[in-house]
């Protein structure tokens, strides 16, 4: 038996109906935007409510000390020793004749020691940053002043604990040498020599160092006797504190 095929589906016509309806949507939203804006305009601007916190507060700047290290450096950090280091080096007494002041690099600043490979590397090693020097001339008395900036206090103290370390033989100062008034202890110390070196074709020197840590920065002052005379311990500290006070 067939099936009876059920009868075709006459389509609605729906053209004009949708038309009318998109037409409403449409002036029904463009009424409503007017309507909106002739109200809101004949309005007084509300004010936006108080800010929380009128002041913004920004950090300030922090000097480096014993927990500085180069990841803890940001850029609201600054600090005099982040300046031209040269303006920190003590001046000349008057009446001395002063060299200038000026800047080392490491070739050179390395080239001043005995064995210079040697000292390159560990500068290096320690996170040598810079190297500051001035020096001057008083009758027979000359005196030389380095300021050496690393990169953290920890390898500024690494330099200050092998120079100390050296001043302690006999071949050098040989003696325990004293504490700088003003410095705390740990961070600072100086040496007269005891005996005066000679070399031939010139007159016999005497000498005297300092050397002390403040932050990043070693100072080291080199005090020398040209005649071989004795040295006051009193006059190589009178130095040592006018450059740690700069700092």
């Amino acid at each position: 038996m067939e099936h009876e095929q059920p009868p075709p589906r006459v389509p609605r016509r729906r053209g004009r109906t949708t038309a009318l309806i998109a037409a409403a949507l449409v002036l029904g939203a463009v009424a409503g935007t007017v309507t909106g804006y002739a109200i809101q305009s004949g309005r007084k601007p509300t004010p936006l409510p108080p800010l929380a916190q009128q002041k913004l507060d920004t950090p300030k700047a922090q000097a480096p000390n014993d927990a500085t290290t180069v990841k803890s450096i940001n850029a609201n950090r600054w600090h005099k020793t982040d300046d031209d280091l040269t303006k920190l080096l003590v001046e000349a007494p008057a009446g001395a004749k002063s060299e200038g002041a000026g800047y080392d690099d490491l070739d050179s600043y390395a080239a001043g020691f005995g064995a210079p490979g040697g000292a390159f590397r560990y500068l290096v090693e320690d996170g040598f940053r810079r190297v500051a020097t001035t020096s001057w001339e008083q009758g027979d008395i000359h005196v030389g002043v380095h300021l050496i900036q690393f990169r953290d206090f920890k390898g500024a103290d690494e330099y200050r604990g092998g120079q100390s370390g050296y001043l302690y033989k006999e071949r050098y100062a040989g003696n325990g040498g004293s504490d700088i008034p003003g410095v705390p202890t740990g961070t600072g110390h100086l040496w007269v020599y005891a005996d005066t070196q000679e070399k031939p074709g010139y007159y016999p020197v005497r000498q005297a160092r300092a050397v002390a840590r403040r932050g990043d920065i070693v100072m080291q002052i080199f005090y020398v006797d040209k005649r071989g005379r004795e040295i006051a311990e009193s006059d190589v500290a009178e130095v040592a504190k006018r450059q740690w006070e700069r700092l």
